[in-house]
């Protein structure tokens, strides 16, 4: 199981890394929230996988049963898909803003601060 998360993983990272590189900022947004994803997995990927098995103690044990999934990495996972969240609406609505404000997404055209190159 852990072989096919890491083939996902992969592949996950490479077109997050593909899209990253375009010059459309729409695109970068996607890359964005692709190589979160394969953060999240990565993460939940090293807290070891155990199918079945509960991430408790049982009531009146002072130890945690020999078979027992890891809450930490769970938890991380569940606090990063939070924060990427928030972190896609915030890129959105700065693509939105640039968008509306500049009348391109594409970054080369994009220059506010840079003066337009004349041609001698």
């Amino acid at each position: 199981m852990e072989a096919l998360l890491a083939l996902v993983i992969g592949a996950l990272v490479a077109a997050s890394v593909y899209l990253m590189l375009a010059r459309y900022v729409l695109r970068v947004i996607f890359g964005l929230v692709l190589i979160s994803n394969a953060a999240n997995l990565t993460i939940f990927t090293a807290g070891r996988l155990t199918e079945g098995a509960p991430p408790l103690i049982a009531e009146g044990a002072n130890t945690p049963a020999p078979l027992v999934a890891n809450a930490l990495p769970q938890a991380l996972v569940l606090t990063a898909i939070v924060i990427g969240f928030g972190l896609f609406a915030f890129a959105l609505v700065l693509v939105f803003r640039a968008w509306t404000s500049l009348g391109t997404l594409y970054s080369d055209e994009m220059r506010v601060a840079e003066p337009p190159e004349r041609a001698e």
